[in-house]
């Protein structure tokens, strides 16, 4: 404990006089600091822009260098990352995704740059839907050709063509590469639509490589911007002492949200003896962090693979899965993690065929889900992480400590994991065979049809005392869309991917946390103000309502511009009374006034999950018991619906609707989705 208090205070000491010096950084003395209050800014096409991005009217000292973007010509934003110079196509802040294409392969084939393009930092990654190119240059065939192959074009060098080539996949796959030649070659990702296109049309390979590909971003500074925003500061960074500063209007912050004064600090015996109290107090303060990260890393620690002797090791929740059902005639001693069964990666490399391609069952931020099939005869879902960076071992182990403890009809079962230190990071779910509710409303494989209201108003009602559930057990989901909820061959639900999910004690009104989640489903005043609450969870569960009720995607960028946002387009429809315009026409929401009536309550509910401010949201407990009753009200047959009050000030819904007729009936027959959605 005393090295641990020395250590403590040393460091406590360092930073003090960090924040307490006065700004003698190279930051240039004519640029005023101040100047990293504005909220957004513009570099070339991209408009909007906040930290941790610098350029334009932004200076570089705004953010950290990994993320300055040169606006070249007041037109082009372009970012360097290992060395390799990109063009920004898009920037997804939300969502943290870039859109990137090559500089040096812009409009163009040929290169002198022959680099590849790599992101295996823990600040660059690449993200999805990406496939792999590979571009030969200064190539000659070694036989020759009894016709021209077909992904051939040619590059200047040294003054005269030479041969090159573009070939999609992973190598070798093409035979033409054991015919030729070549001196140079280097790996670019491309869009995977775009891949296929290519496949079928060489000549289409100028423009692809402009369509770009995804990276996924991560700021590491982001947790100490948050402190600094939360103290009244706005972030910036020190290039030359590579350090995130937080600056109160033209200074730096001394100490969370007062100015710098360091002659007063220097000079005043009181101000001494105040910062022997902050000493102490953070000392005191970093003591129990550290103890509390000392018990994360036992836990942490605690997550390994079973040894080859058998040994078994208790989780510290002290709970054990019943497998009677599975159980083989010889028993295996298994290692388990609060709770849940630690399985080997060669396990499921088994389970799961080698995870063939024709086992994958969706795909998300984080990874791949695969059917898998278990020796004891159980069928399972196979996640698998597409990255083990220490980020991902953080959402990994969040979702396994979440899901161990909790236990409910309609959240998806946790069956085991791998270790932290397995090849992979691997997690085992139930199977859940129907897919997910977006694909049944917006797959390609499926119709609208194929959900009747009463199964969509049921899937509302689960959905909901789900999340009510998880609130009330003082987690939040923090990642609620359509993609997330699965269903089983009955049609019920369950609510799945917790990567991104929170503890929240009681005794706080909020956590102070970067936005995450699924763009059309963020809470606005979470992404603004940087605080989660259970509401949050609310607003996303308000873009689910509309869906239910729309069948239409929470984001689509082919809808009038004011539309794109499934939340802004609900919202305004309701408030012109033009709800007709927004139900899925196959509800009968014209023709039957049954379902006139519960279309039109759910979407007066929608409409109150979806406002601005949390405080006008309604609790998930709230939402359940209102779903409840108008499951029971609206099948139940009632006579008559009273007129139900938004309680804003721009819009009062619902006209009585009078003689319902019952609700269509329930089809007994139903097509099964062949694939189950494991979107982040």
């Amino acid at each position: 404990m005393l090295s641990l208090s020395l250590t403590t205070t040393t460091t406590i000491v360092a930073i003090i006089l960090i924040f307490s010096l006065h700004h003698t950084t190279s930051l240039p003395p004519y640029a005023p600091l101040s100047t990293c209050q504005l909220t957004s800014f513009n570099c070339g096409t991209i408009t909007n822009l906040s930290y941790p991005f610098t350029g334009g009217d932004r200076p570089s000292f705004c953010g950290p260098p990994q993320f300055h973007l040169n606006c070249q010509d007041g037109v082009v934003p372009v970012l360097n990352i290992s060395s390799v110079s990109y063009r920004v196509l898009s920037i997804n802040s939300v969502a943290q995704t870039l859109t990137l294409a090559r500089l040096d392969l812009w409009n163009e084939t040929c290169t002198k740059v022959y680099v590849n393009s790599t992101f295996d930092d823990p600040i660059f990654g690449y993200g999805l839907g990406n496939q792999n190119l590979t571009l030969f240059y200064e190539c000659k065939p070694t036989s020759a050709f009894t016709e021209k192959p077909k992904n051939l074009f040619h590059c200047e060098s040294n003054g005269a063509l030479n041969e090159s080539y573009a070939l999609v996949g992973s190598l070798p796959s093409d035979p033409i590469l054991g015919i030729v030649e070549c001196v140079q070659h280097i790996s670019v990702p491309i869009l995977k639509e775009q891949a296929d296109r290519l496949v079928e049309n060489r000549s289409l390979l100028r423009e692809i490589l402009m369509k770009g590909f995804n990276v996924n971003y991560w700021n590491p500074y982001e947790s100490v911007c948050l402190e600094c925003v939360s103290s009244d500061g706005h972030c910036g960074f020190d290039s030359d002492k590579n350090q995130p500063i937080c600056i109160c209007e033209d200074q730096l912050c001394s100490t969370p949200g007062k100015r710098n004064n360091v002659g007063v600090a220097i000079g005043a015996t009181v101000g001494g003896v105040a910062a022997l109290v902050v000493i102490l107090g953070c000392v005191y303060f970093m003591i129990q962090r550290r103890r509390k990260i000392y018990q994360k890393s036992r836990s942490m620690e605690l997550f390994i693979a079973p040894t080859s002797s058998g040994d078994t090791f208790a989780s510290t929740t002290i709970t054990s899965q019943s497998l009677s059902s599975y159980q083989s005639s010889n028993p295996v001693t298994r290692s388990y993690y609060f709770g849940v069964q630690v399985f080997t990666y060669e396990e499921l490399e088994e389970a799961t065929k080698n995870f063939d391609a024709s086992r994958e069952l969706g795909e998300g931020g984080f990874g791949t889900v695969y059917k898998g099939e278990l020796k004891d005869g159980r069928t399972v879902a196979v996640k698998r992480h597409y990255e083990s960076n220490s980020r991902r071992i953080v959402q990994f182990m969040n979702e396994v400590q979440i899901l161990a403890r909790l236990r409910h009809k309609n959240l998806v079962t946790l069956f085991g994991c791998t270790s932290k230190h397995s090849r992979e990071l691997l997690l085992v779910y139930e199977f859940i065979p129907n897919g997910t509710v977006a694909y049944h409303l917006q797959g390609r494989g499926s119709k609208s049809t194929l959900l009747p209201w009463p199964i969509r108003l049921n899937i509302a009602v689960e959905t909901a005392e789900a999340l009510a559930y998880l609130h009330a057990n003082d987690v939040i989901h923090r990642d609620v869309k359509t993609n997330n909820i699965l269903l089983d061959d009955q049609f019920c639900v369950k609510v799945a991917d917790f990567g991104l999910s929170r503890d929240f004690p009681t005794d706080v009104t909020h956590v102070s946390t970067a936005p995450q989640g699924t763009p059309g489903y963020v809470d606005p005043e979470y992404y603004q103000c940087y605080q989660l609450t259970d509401k949050s969870d609310v607003y996303s569960f308000g873009v689910v309502l509309v869906e239910l009720i729309s069948s239409l995607q929470a984001v689509d960028i082919n809808r009038n511009r004011s539309d794109v946002n499934l939340s802004n387009m609900a919202i305004k429809k309701i408030q012109n009374q033009e709800l007709h315009e927004l139900v899925d026409p196959y509800l009968g929401f014209e023709k039957d006034p049954a379902m006139r009536r519960m279309t039109t309550a759910v979407a007066e509910l929608a409409f109150r999950c979806l406002q601005q401010e949390r405080d006008l949201r309604p609790c998930m407990d709230e939402v359940v018991e209102i779903l409840r009753g108008i499951k029971s009200d609206g099948l139940g047959g009632r006579e008559e619906t009273e007129i139900l009050d938004i309680r804003t000030d721009e819009a009062i819904l619902l006209k009585k609707a009078h003689s319902p007729v019952s609700p269509n009936s329930v089809v007994d027959n139903w097509v099964s989705g062949s694939s189950v959605s494991n979107s982040s």
